[in-house]
C-alpha cells in the first residue's frame, strides 16, 4: 500500500490540539498501514513539529509498533518459562525453519510474520502460539503445521 501523505495529515488533524497524543496517532497510522510507515514520521514531524527522533523513540520503545510491513497473519511462540519447558523453543525453531524467516521477520509471501514473545500468561495452556488474537495452546509440532495449513487454505478460498 503507498503512502499518501495527505492520508497521514487527515489522521494528524484528529489529535491536533491533544497533548499526549502521539501514541494514539501512530496507532491510527498503524491501523491503515499495518506499520508505520517512514514516509508518516517525516510528515508527523513536520505537522506536528515534533522531532523525528522523538517519534523513533516511541516506535522502538514499544513492542506494540512495527517500523516494516507485517504479514497478513502474525505468529507469536510464547518463550515464557512454562512454555519453554513444554517445548515452546522446539515450536519457535520449527515455525522458523518451515517459513524460511527467523523471528521478527516476515515471509516473502507476505502471508505471515514470526515473533517470540516473552510471555503471553497462559502458562496453564503451555506451550502456546497465537496466530493473529487467535490462542492455541497444548501445542505440538504437528498442530502448528496443521494450523499453518489451515491458515494458508483460508488465503486460497
Amino acid at each position: 500500500m503507498k503512502v499518501d501523505p495527505s492520508d497521514i495529515k487527515k489522521i494528524i488533524q484528529q489529535y491536533r490540539k491533544k497533548k499526549g497524543m502521539l501514541i494514539s496517532l501512530l496507532q491510527d497510522i498503524q491501523a491503515v498501514y499495518g506499520y508505520v510507515p517512514e514516509e508518516s514520521i517525516e510528515v508527523i514531524s513536520t505537522e506536528l513539529s515534533i522531532y523525528p527522533v522523538e517519534i523513533y523513540g516511541i516506535l522502538t520503545f514499544y513492542t506494540q509498533f512495527y517500523l516494516t510491513p507485517r504479514g497478513r497473519h502474525t505468529i507469536k511462540a510464547c518463550q515464557g518459562t512454562a512454555c519453554h519447558v513444554m517445548g515452546g523453543k522446539e515450536i519457535l525453531d520449527y515455525l522458523s525453519d518451515k517459513l524460511g524467516i527467523s523471528e521478527d521477520e516476515t515471509t516473502e509471501d507476505g502471508m505471515f510474520s514470526l515473533e517470540r514473545v516473552a510471555c503471553l500468561g497462559c502458562c496453564g495452556m503451555a506451550p502456546v502460539v497465537v496466530i493473529d488474537n487467535n490462542f492455541y495452546g497444548k501445542c505440538t509440532i504437528q498442530k502448528v503445521d496443521t494450523l499453518m495449513k489451515e491458515y494458508r487454505s483460508k488465503e486460497v478460498k
